[in-house]
């Protein structure tokens, strides 16, 4: 029984740390959507193409500034993992 509450808690964990580890680059990229948005209605551009190039840029600038931080969350993560499957295969 406790196997399988350590197993729900460990895909509850993995979720939130993939969602934490995802949420700077698509914060960013919905942020320069919504302005390149507004700027193409405001000027009356309605090229799709136009949303591309800068949108890329930016992820790639966030990417840049939030790998560092994203592999250490990664590896804090991993680390707990490891230490927790002598846990999880005693059953205790």
């Amino acid at each position: 029984m406790m196997q399988h509450e350590q197993t729900i808690e460990l895909g509850q964990q993995a979720l939130i740390t993939t969602l934490t580890l995802v949420a700077p680059i698509l914060i960013v990229a919905i942020l320069v959507g919504l302005l390149i948005g507004v700027v193409q209605a405001m000027t009356q551009v309605q090229d799709q193409t136009l949303s591309y190039i800068p949108k890329l840029i930016c992820i790639l600038i966030a990417l840049c500034y939030s790998l560092p931080w994203m592999f250490e969350q990664l590896s804090s993560f991993t680390g707990n993992i490891f230490q927790s499957i002598p846990t999880i295969i005693s059953g205790g």
